[in-house]
């Protein structure tokens, strides 16, 4: 099972899957200009190994050099049996989508880091069988995002520097920024890293000053939510009563696209046209 700090780790990448080309430079990692990124469905694959299968793996399109995959880990203590799984992980993927695969792990804890950053060597025979050659991210070559005009330019870059720094001294300048930077940031965007945010903070005390910053913000939004949805609400009942005092029939699809509808100036579009319209299909008519 994985931990809160760990399963924030991959939901960011699996919530925004471009990350990893912001990511790659600042690990020094050399690869080429990546197009395109897809979450493979990991879970689904149930002849996978199962700790392959609890951990997040991304197919990468680059221009003109091909495709590859990244299985991306998360470690936060020694384990000597860790480096033999990951070598067998990345063996698996590599055998069955036959495509290069790299490992990218993610350590909070520096000294972690430097042990899972060892290559990991099928011996005593020399050469070695097999060598697998993990990169790994660390609050060494992952820095801290403090500025705020760092966070707005990359949200998501910025609330996985959080989860990588819980401790830092400068934890709340850095939890500050993100905080602000997700403030014009519409909902679809902003909640996930919010929560994944506050997951990934849930063991260390800096998640008291994310719940404090981010409380004000929650509540403008669920009110501003409240606003927009009363202004739908009305706009659909005022189109529903316009219609059925001019004697329109109204088709049970037109029906439920009115019933359904959440965009309130798609419902004043159509509020307006209808006090005019000579038929219901002149009102929906693009």
């Amino acid at each position: 099972m994985l931990s809160p700090p760990h399963e924030a780790m991959h939901r960011i990448f699996q919530h925004d899957p471009g990350l990893f080309s912001r990511v790659a430079p600042l690990l020094g990692i050399a690869v080429p200009t990546i197009v395109e990124t897809t979450v493979l469905p990991s879970a689904i694959d149930t002849n996978s190994p199962a700790g392959c299968r609890r951990n997040t793996q991304l197919h990468l399109e680059t221009a003109g050099r091909g495709s590859f995959l990244l299985l991306i880990e998360a470690q936060d203590r020694r384990a000597s049996r860790r480096p033999a799984h990951w070598a067998h992980h990345v063996s698996y993927l590599w055998t069955q989508h036959q495509l290069p695969t790299a490992l990218l792990i993610m350590c909070s804890d520096q000294e972690t880091a430097q042990w899972a950053g060892q290559p990991v060597s099928s011996g005593p025979v020399q050469p070695p069988a097999l060598t697998l050659r993990p990169f790994v991210a660390s609050p060494n070559n992952l820095p801290l995002i403090t500025d705020l005009e760092e966070a707005r330019a990359d949200p998501a870059l910025a609330a996985l520097s959080a989860v990588m720094h819980p401790a830092a001294p400068l934890i709340g300048s850095a939890l500050e920024a993100l905080s602000a930077s997700l403030r014009d940031v519409p909902d679809l965007l902003a909640y996930p890293l919010t929560g994944l945010t506050e997951l990934g903070l849930r063991l260390h005390p800096a998640r008291h000053a994310w719940s404090d910053l981010m409380r004000p913000i929650i509540r403008r939004k669920s009110h501003e939510r409240a606003r927009i949805e009363r202004i739908t609400r009305t706009r659909r009942e005022d189109l529903l009563l316009i219609l059925a005092e001019r004697g329109l029939i109204l088709p049970e699809d037109a029906r439920r696209r009115i019933t359904w509808c959440l965009d309130p100036e798609s419902l004043r579009h159509w509020l307006l046209r209808s006090v005019t319209a000579s038929s219901v299909e002149e009102i929906f008519d693009d």
